[in-house]
């Protein structure tokens, strides 16, 4: 067993790199781009939606209230009618990309200290670097990538941009993977 204080190094460095790495991949490759797309009349429908003050939160609409609206007839006539969205309203103004990558960066060692502890737990000092890359990358995987998929199975995401995403996680996972390999204690 390897405790995650003495893995602080790999933690840290491959949140370090996973950080960084999908800051190429958002700013520099085209695969995103496509992740969003625009509504026709935008500004009409900004301008519809602006009167209600909006506070940032989630919103589904038609909204049933709870599972016996589900099966009310207003609420089928409005499923059926359209349009039907999730959507997410944001506070207005720039975007605060401090905290945002802050958050991010937070987020990347969260997911490395699991890493480290699954790794952890299952081998032991001097482990093969194939194994720790096995658990590590694994566990990485899992924490950047798999949870996306119920948005896209539940809120209707689009699966394209669920697969560009899981691609990314795949690539987090295996930066992270080769970074406890590389670091594992010996």
């Amino acid at each position: 067993m390897v405790s995650i204080p003495s893995l602080w190094l790999p933690i840290l460095l491959s949140a370090v790199f996973v950080f960084f790495l999908s800051w190429i991949i958002h700013m520099f490759l085209p695969w995103h781009r496509a992740d969003f797309g625009k509504l026709p009349s935008e500004s009409e429908v900004q301008e519809a939606l602006r009167k209600f003050n909006l506070p940032p939160g989630d919103y589904m609409l038609p909204h049933p209230g709870g599972p016996e609206g589900m099966r009310s007839q207003a609420f089928l006539d409005k499923m059926n009618q359209g349009p039907v969205a999730v959507m997410t309203v944001m506070k207005s103004g720039p975007v605060n990309m401090g905290k945002n990558l802050a958050q991010w960066f937070v987020y990347c060692v969260v997911v490395s200290v699991f890493a480290a502890y699954i790794a952890g737990r299952a081998l032991e000092p001097g482990t093969s670097y194939l194994r720790v890359f096995r658990f590590a990358g694994a566990t990485a995987f899992i924490g950047y990538a798999v949870a996306l998929w119920q948005d896209s199975i539940w809120y209707k995401k689009s699966w394209g941009t669920t697969a560009r995403n899981t691609f990314d996680g795949l690539v987090y996972g295996l930066v992270t993977a080769g970074t406890f390999g590389w670091l594992w204690p010996r």
